[in-house]
Parts: C-alpha cells; structure tokens; sequence
C-alpha cells in the first residue's frame, strides 16, 4: 500500500492512498490535533466528496477499531509464515512488579531476547512502545520470540 504525503502549510499534513476498489482517502492531520478523514471524487481526486472532522478522542477511537485487530492479524499471519516464532499476548496483573514501571526497567529484551512489539491499554494499542512506556495494571503486553523466551517473559512480567 502507497501512503502519499503532503505538507499543507499553515494546516499540517494530508496522507493519502488508494483503496482496491480505487476510492481515495485521506486523514488531515491539523496542527491543532484535529484530523479530518477525507473521501475523494473518483472523477476530480483535488476534490472532497465527504469529510469528517474528528477529535482526538473520536480519532483515537477510530485508530483502536480499525488498528487493533490488524496488529494481531499481521503477528498471526507473521507467525505462520516463520518456523520457531511465537507471538503472545500477556497481562500486567496488579500484583506484577513492574505494574506503574517503565517498560525499560524489566529489561525483557535484554533478558530473553524476545521483542515487546505492542501494548493494548483499554483497548487502544500502542505499537513498539519504547522503553519510557510505563506499563499499568491490566496491559495487555504483546510478546514476540521464540517459545523459551516468550515463556520467560511471562514469567518476568508476573513475577520480576
């Protein structure tokens, strides 16, 4: 999929792409945190035929439906593809100790050589957070390894 960008001066920014059935769409993304999902004229591709204005909570609730299951679909699909890859979704419990920790102080890559690629907070994902994120009770910590290592960061994540 190619994502055009286009700087709009004094606005912010406009991605566009191509859909398969040859619908344009694009997200405006202000620089007042507004962003507007725009739907092109097939027949003038300069001109809107709908636009919705969303704010960021609408905006953020529209990235969580649309992104969530897209992660963990792609992670499936990567983990049919590549023998020895396991991918798993594990919860920070209340009692973990690096509930309210950043992400860095359990050294999960370090230790187990196995990748923290996302986080699922409520609902909204965050994708390769860093090792600032601080992780909260209730995370749902997506794992990628192998089946050791995976392993051990559950065990990592509920015990220290």
């Amino acid at each position: 999929m190619e994502v055009e960008q286009t700087a709009l001066p004094g606005i912010g920014l406009r991605h566009d792409f191509t859909t398969q059935s040859g619908k344009r769409i694009g997200v405006v993304s202000h620089r007042t945190g507004r962003r507007d999902l725009v739907i092109y004229d097939r027949e003038d591709p300069d001109r809107a035929c709908e636009v919705v204005k969303l704010n960021d909570e609408e905006a953020d609730a529209l990235v969580e439906l649309l992104g969530a299951p897209r992660i963990v679909q792609r992670l499936n699909q990567a983990h049919q593809q590549v023998e020895g890859l396991v991918s798993l979704q594990l919860p920070i419990p209340p009692t973990s100790p690096y509930a309210d920790r950043p992400m860095g102080d359990a050294r999960v890559r370090t230790r187990t050589n196995a990748s923290i690629v996302a986080i699922v907070r409520a609902g909204r994902v965050f994708a390769s957070p860093g090792p600032e994120f601080v992780f909260a009770a209730g995370d749902i910590v997506v794992v990628v390894g192998s089946a050791d290592s995976t392993s051990e960061v559950a065990d990592i994540l509920a015990e220290g």
